[in-house]
């Protein structure tokens, strides 16, 4: 078992960190403090390590802890068969790496009746031994006559020497140090083999491209692994892992035989090929292609979770009377109108479109119900019909400048997930889900993250391969990628739902709902002191959470602020120091250049909290998203068959994936910019020069109407 110290010099050196930082990180831990507190409020303690670093502390630290439970497991199993020697022992302690691990087990894991086994128990080890360990010449056939014996099991001497290689088969497949050599080897040298299935070899798939392909394991990207496991999960490929053979066998080979011109060497040259191909290749390839799924995994969650971030970061068009429309044809357009809080003041279904065709009807409910509820935006859902409700929008809007409308289309990925939830039949129990889907595109376009924390953030539709990867993984980025959005951006604790507050730091799900239904009791917060007073809220909860709260016109104006309630005093200190209240000190730009800060600092509070208070107080409760701007398609295309090579279009980026970039130019089909084409410049990862959400210009270089493909090009529209 390794010691603290132990632990926590292996981690700095592993992730570049001074002992110091990782020590402190670890003990903030312990004491139950959540990553988005640390990172903002724990500066002096860590260093002002980022998320992403602190998140790398507590994932190895969690890894050492699991590799040393099952290093004592390992322990006490290879004690109790009595065969822990003290170099074994030095080896299983030096071990920080799971699978080396389970390489030095192996030998002495209980395993079922192998055939090494039984040729022991015929009395053949001492032979394996004779002729493995080539300490002398010996011919295999005459060392073997001496050990047949019809009555043990061996009739000959072929069956004498049959048995004598499983037995040095299975030494050499359990040797630690061999497994550890082709695994690396493998995985450097190896290739991933696809092929298409006899069965399907004349049919056009969306495997096509993987029917006869192949690539170095180390360096297949995630996007090409996944889509071919999706194959071979679908029984249209076939894959394999490709290892150097020749080149393993020589080396071991090189290993194992200690000089060519012994007796034994030619026949112990077949047992080694027969160990590699019987008992290694197959175990290693499946080794190396868990390997490189677990890169995979990792590769295409982390550019899931910076998808969603994008996504939720979106800029917020703010608190301001909405229509919702979420279009269709045959049922209809599901409109409702929402308040400036989200809250639902009127749902009714308008029919513009095949086959009714009321668009004067429907012009006749949208301003009326715009005049009624004085509507500043219309948030139209960009499924089926998208284009052609945004068209007569646009239209009322043009006809009727005196309503001032603001028309929006907006992403509807996951409001079909939402309006079906049990949070939307808690928030609706009377509306059905077509009202609570539109709703959902309303409140979406007010604060894109305020309403998305209630979606699975895998229906979100900014993902690849999402069902392929570690589930358990996703789920935890994720709902990481979302707990760290809410709290850059802050809560405010009047207003949000409790979904919002259950992703604040340091609030559990039964916290979020405590708080939301003592609000509904007692009415608004006046400040944070009385979130004390929620049930099951204590000291703890509040110090965790209180930071990412906020109160608007509350009796404490920092509480309006991301200043943490332990630094009051120290606010209210500087406020006297300058002669005026803290009310004044707040947004006073000038008199906040003046004050030296350093002097304010301590063994507690250093320069980099303090810092922080002073851009807080420059700017409280200023909202850290960019700026909402309207997002417009060009008018007259709208259809797939609209579109032609050499167009120059305004569209939106909806997905980034290693390969390029999806852009919806309003055709209802995102069309791919390539990576190749998303710059003049080599781009090596896509996110570098775009982000989901980003408005770019682009130019149409193909349009497969059969498969519904859009080739598209950036830097050919720049």
């Amino acid at each position: 078992m390794l010691t603290l110290d132990q632990t926590i010099k292996l981690m700095a050196g592993e992730l570049s960190l001074p002992a110091a930082q990782v020590k402190n990180t670890l003990a903030l831990f312990d004491e139950g403090c959540t990553i988005p507190f640390i990172a903002r409020y724990r500066k002096e303690q860590t260093g002002s390590l980022d998320e992403v670093q602190i998140r790398d502390i507590r994932d190895r630290a969690a890894y050492l802890k699991e590799l040393d439970e099952r290093r004592d497991t390992v322990l006490k199993s290879i004690e109790e068969q009595g065969k822990l020697t003290d170099g074994l022992r030095a080896k299983i302690l030096a071990c920080t790496v799971k699978q080396e691990l389970e390489d030095l087990y192996l030998p002495y894991k209980p395993k079922r009746k192998t055939k090494g086994m039984l040729a022991k128990e015929r009395g053949l080890e001492p032979l394996a031994l004779r002729l493995w360990e080539q300490q002398e010449d010996v011919s295999p056939e005459l060392a073997a006559a001496a050990y047949v014996n019809a009555e043990a099991g061996v009739p000959d001497v072929a069956a004498a020497l049959d048995g004598v290689r499983f037995i040095i088969a299975e030494l050499v497949s359990d040797d630690a140090e061999v497994r550890k050599h082709i695994r690396t080897r493998t995985l450097a040298a190896g290739v991933f083999v696809s092929e298409v299935l006899p069965k399907h070899k004349e049919a056009k798939t969306k495997f096509n491209q993987y029917y006869e392909f192949k690539e170095p394991l180390k360096v297949i990207p995630s996007h090409r692994y996944l889509a071919i496991l999706r194959g071979e999960h679908e029984e249209i490929l076939q894959a394999r892992v490709a290892a150097p053979d020749e080149e393993i066998i020589a080396w071991l080979e090189k290993r194992f035989i200690r000089d060519a011109k012994l007796a034994q060497a030619v026949w112990l040259r077949e047992v080694l090929k027969f160990a590699y191909s019987t008992y290694l290749q197959l175990s290693i390839a499946v080794e190396a292609r868990v390997a490189v799924k677990e890169r995979a995994d990792i590769e295409a969650i982390n550019v899931f979770a910076e998808n969603a971030r994008q996504l939720l970061l979106a800029p917020p068009a703010g608190a301001r009377t909405t229509m919702g429309i979420d279009p269709g044809l045959r049922t209809g357009c599901k409109l409702v109108v929402v308040d400036a809080t989200g809250k639902l003041l009127a749902d009714t279904v308008i029919y513009p479109h095949e086959p009714k065709r009321d668009a004067a009807g429907a012009e006749r409910t949208i301003v009326a119900l715009a005049k009624q509820h004085q509507v500043d935006l219309v948030a139209i859902g960009n499924g089926t019909a998208s284009r052609e409700t945004e068209q007569l929008a646009r239209g009322i809007a043009q006809r009727h400048p005196e309503l001032k409308l603001t028309v929006v289309v907006v992403s509807e990925a996951g409001a079909s997930v939402y309006s079906a939830s049990d949070l939307a039949r808690l928030e609706f129990p009377d509306k059905d889900v077509t009202v609570r889907g539109a709703v959902s595109i309303a409140r979406r376009l007010q604060d894109p993250l305020a309403e998305l924390v209630k979606i699975d953030p895998k229906s979100i539709g900014v993902g690849q391969y999402q069902h392929d990867v570690n589930q358990v993984k996703l789920r935890s980025s994720l709902w990481e990628t979302v707990e760290s959005c809410v709290n850059f951006v802050g809560v405010d604790l009047n207003t949000a739902s409790w979904a919002l507050l259950a992703y604040v730091s340091g609030i559990s799900e039964a916290q979020a709902k405590n708080i939301v239904a003592h609000r509904d009791q007692e009415g608004a917060f006046k400040n944070r002191r009385q979130l004390l007073k929620v049930a099951r809220f204590g000291p703890k909860a509040f110090e965790q959470a209180a930071g990412f709260l906020r109160i608007r016109n509350g009796e404490q104006p920092l509480d309006n602020s991301a200043v943490h309630p332990e630094r009051y005093a120290i606010v209210e200190r500087i406020a006297a120091d300058q002669g005026v209240d803290v009310a004044h000190l707040i947004g006073n730009e000038t008199l906040l250049a003046s004050i030296k800060w350093p002097k304010y600092a301590d063994a507690e509070v250093g320069l980099p909290t303090l810092m922080d208070i002073a851009a807080e107080l420059k700017k409280p409760g200023r909202d850290p998203r960019d700026q909402f701007e309207a997002m417009q398609f060009k008018e007259g295309v709208t259809e797939l068959e609209h579109l032609s090579a050499g167009m120059v279009l305004d569209g939106v980026v909806t997905n980034v994936a290693n390969f390029g970039a999806f852009v919806d130019v309003g055709v209802h089909q995102d069309g791919l910019v390539h990576v190749s084409q998303l710059a003049k410049k080599f781009v090596k990862d896509p996110r570098e020069v775009v982000k989901v959400g980003q408005r770019v210009k682009v130019k149409v270089l193909e349009v497969d109407l059969d498969r519904k493909r859009i080739s598209l090009s950036i830097k050919q529209a720049a």
